[in-house]
């Protein structure tokens, strides 16, 4: 009996697994939808994603949800930004919508960049108080160009300083400045709280859910359009790493279908073709990657099991190898050296420290960060070229809490030779200051030269103003930008293009305190030290020859012994040294280190320290250096 009915189970099980393949394998493209959600930094991207996962349910009304839930990075949370772009989905009213978060700031346009060959429509989130701002015209601009409808959302409408409808205004305006094409123009309109969790077609309605911004994008988003039966085409636009399956490797399918186990051509942006094969298929369901059999043209998936797969090649069936062009990704324009760190110190904090180390690091993170170059200049030293101060030195703290030791050189802009002239890049500077600090502004970015465009009043008693700097102009001042607004002054800068060399811009205005000798620290030394500077160090840390210990007040760098101990004496009270009153030292950030080195210093980067010091550490050696660049000059 078990033999006769055997392979009637088989048969049923294979016709109801059929039946289910089927089902999907004929879903109209209208149940999806792809958007991106794009703004300038801290406008509520992320938050606004969490409002949607929760009107979708995939949290209980009773279930707590934690803020900023795509933010998983542990800068991303430390920092309140968005780094990396993400996907997620949500399922409404029997639609498919997956959600890509990306990044607002523009050392992260890279980000953007490669993910709008991803979607078919955007989210332009905007404050609803302080409207447009540099990164919300960056963004807006890459996704126009890559012929994106936005739905336009203005957010924060709760706030009490909210201005939504000037704010609108303003968006418009910018639309038409960057060219957009009436079909453009024409877009939909939403208001939003993210924060309270609801959204509104127009200020009048009363709304307590996000249910109407979702119906915004069922109707305006359109849905992806593809030949489902066609050969495959797949770009990879995104990379990340499980350390069960390894590489795995995320993009939107725009022919075909891709089934589990299926053997494809991978093809390389250069020309390079190799047969490779699909291990796992993932879709995404909610926050999470769902293991599937089969997808078609229009949904973003993931793949595994595919080696050294990186972002911009193009998976295609076998019978038809036709790669897509890639998105092109803006270049670098600020480098830095990343140098196998030779400080007496070396190898005490660090776990990875040698040059093979620090090679694979950079490598492995060219396969996800499109924007980064890293050129191999000697077996110790690397060039890594990225968009900004900040793009750099997020990599730098990434490196450095994964236990990699090594050192880093002053950053400098990467100059271009444009019809045989010496060009750097431009950045289009928006400061936003209160009126009593607007003189001392203009005249700081004057020395570095940088050419006012504007200037405009602002919202209550401030002043926008907006300059053409060079990218080197913006090297080491925000420092002193917040210093010189009392912490009370806002910029924000985009790169604008290529111009012929603007001159010399003056270098640091302040000498280093280097230590003299080795040793440890003490209250003494550091007493009859202060008086020529500020400390960044205090009692107790182990320095050594060379080692940069503070700021002189004064343009030169002097050599100072923080070592040096009170010699005993006859007439030494037990007490004496309790009048010592030290000025509590500088905490140095690792921008704020970045931003002080100059050409002849170093900056060790370890797990858990920072340190300064010159690139030549004996003081005879250093001076004669000095005395022949000097004589050359």
């Amino acid at each position: 009996m078990y033999w006769i009915f055997r392979p009637v189970i088989i048969v049923r099980l294979t016709l109801s697994t059929a039946i289910r393949l089927g089902r999907t394998f004929f879903m109209e493209n209208k149940q999806l939808r792809n958007v991106a959600i794009i703004a300038h930094v801290d406008h509520g991207k992320t938050t606004l994603v969490d409002k949607l996962l929760k009107q979708c349910g995939l949290y209980r009304s009773n279930q707590a949800m934690p803020d900023r839930v795509m933010d998983s990075n542990d800068l991303e949370r430390e920092r309140g930004i968005t780094i990396l772009s993400k996907n997620t989905s949500v399922i409404y009213e029997g639609i498919k919508i997956n959600i890509v978060d990306t990044p607002g700031h523009a050392d992260f346009g890279g980000e953007v960049e490669r993910i709008v060959n991803m979607v078919d429509g955007v989210l332009l989130l905007v404050d609803a108080f302080e409207g447009p701002m540099p990164q919300t015209r960056f963004v807006l601009r890459k996704a126009l160009a890559a012929g994106l409808k936005p739905t336009v959302v203005i957010n924060k409408i709760d706030r009490p300083d909210a201005r939504p409808y000037q704010v609108l205004d303003e968006v418009l305006d910018l639309f038409i400045d960057l060219g957009a094409h009436e079909e453009q123009l024409d877009f939909p309109v939403a208001y939003t709280s993210a924060k309270m969790g609801f959204a509104s077609k127009d200020l009048q309605s009363d709304s307590t859910d996000m249910k109407p911004l979702l119906d915004m994008i069922i109707e305006h988003i359109p849905a992806p359009c593809g030949d489902r039966e066609g050969p495959l085409q797949l770009v990879i636009s995104s990379i990340d790493y499980d350390n069960y399956v390894g590489r795995i490797g995320v993009g939107k399918i725009s022919r075909g279908q891709v089934f589990k186990g299926q053997e494809l051509i991978l093809c390389h942006p250069d020309g390079e073709q190799r047969k490779v094969k699909v291990n796992t298929l993932y879709t995404f369901e909610g926050l999470k990657r769902a293991e599937a059999f089969q997808a078609g043209a229009g949904e973003i998936v993931a793949i595994s099991g595919i080696e050294d797969m990186t972002i911009g090649q193009t998976l295609c069936a076998i019978e038809a190898i036709e790669p897509v062009p890639f998105v092109n990704i803006d270049e670098p324009t600020l480098s830095m050296n990343f140098v196998v760190n030779t400080g007496p110190m070396a190898g005490l904090e660090g776990t990875y420290i040698t040059s093979r180390h620090l090679r694979d690091r950079l490598e492995r993170e060219l396969l996800s960060n499109v924007s980064l170059r890293v050129e191999e200049i000697t077996p110790d030293c690397f060039k890594v070229s990225g968009r900004g101060e900040l793009h750099l030195s997020i990599l730098i703290e990434t490196m450095r809490r994964e236990g990699y030791e090594f050192a880093v050189t002053r950053p400098e802009v990467i100059l271009k030779t444009i019809d045989g002239g010496v060009c750097e890049p431009i950045e289009r500077l928006y400061v936003d200051v209160p009126s009593l600090y607007v003189g001392t502004v203009i005249e700081a970015l004057g020395t570095r030269r940088g050419e006012l465009v504007t200037m405009k009043n602002g919202n209550g008693d401030t002043v926008e103003l907006e300059f053409l700097i060079p990218a080197r102009g913006l090297i080491g001042y925000r420092s002193q930008f917040l210093t010189d607004t009392r912490g009370n002054g806002i910029m924000n800068n985009v790169f604008e293009r290529y111009e012929p060399f603007k001159g010399e811009i003056a270098a640091r205005g302040v000498g280093a305190l280097v230590a003299s000798e080795s040793g440890t620290a003490v209250a003494y030394g550091l007493f009859n030290v202060q008086e020529r500077g500020s400390l960044f160090i205090g009692p107790g840390t182990e320095v050594y020859a060379g080692m940069i210990v503070g700021e002189n007040a004064r343009s030169m760098d002097i050599t100072v012994n923080v070592c040096k101990k009170k010699h005993l004496t006859n007439t030494r009270a037990s007490g004496s040294d309790d009048a010592l009153r030290l000025t509590p030292p500088l905490i140095m950030s690792l921008e704020k280190c970045l931003e002080f080195i100059n050409d002849d210093e170093l900056l060790e980067v370890t797990p858990k320290s920072l340190r300064l010091r010159k690139t030549i550490l004996d003081k005879d050696a250093r001076a004669k250096a000095d005395k022949n660049k000097n004589r050359a000059s």
